[in-house]
């Protein structure tokens, strides 16, 4: 099946807050207030660019691409793009829905001029990070941070 991958519509924003939740639920850290910030879909589209991939009339994923700029950019520098919140429906992992959002991100990224495309993971997303690591992706310690005690996230960045 296809995948196709587009702009969120404003009536899709509450089905991307659910869909992210349940994709993250396996990380999300026991009595956390991340699912809140994860189920947030509209302040992402109003704040950022966000994208869903869509199997049939299904909606498998989503991202959240941050242009220079947007207060969702955690770790991006001058000139670079950063992506966050990638979350596939854990129906549709393996099917390349989490590759397509990528892949969209990156053209995003050449699009508006940036010289490197960054993220950020934690070390419990290995095979988020497979993928990454396919696309050319490099760990960049330097980017290393953690938002509250227990979350550790590791910054991974791409020249472009």
């Amino acid at each position: 099946m296809t995948i196709v991958v587009r702009p969120a519509h404003t009536s899709e924003l509450g089905d991307i807050g659910e869909l992210t939740v349940r994709a993250y639920a396996e990380v999300l850290v026991d009595g956390s207030s991340y699912s809140t910030h994860l189920r947030d879909a509209a302040t992402r589209a109003r704040e950022a660019e966000l994208y869903v991939a869509l199997l049939g009339d299904d909606l498998a994923g989503t991202v959240t691409f941050c242009p220079q700029g947007s207060p969702w950019a955690e770790i991006a520098q001058p000139g670079e793009g950063e992506f966050r919140m990638l979350a596939v429906d854990p129906r549709h992992r393996r099917q390349g829905v989490a590759e397509a959002l990528v892949s969209t991100c990156l053209e995003r990224a050449r699009e508006l001029g940036y010289q490197a495309l960054v993220l950020c993971s934690m070390d419990v997303q290995a095979p988020a990070q497979r993928i990454y690591a396919r696309f050319g992706f490099e760990r960049a310690p330097d980017r290393d941070w953690s938002p509250v005690e227990g979350v550790d996230l590791r910054g991974f960045r791409l020249a472009l």
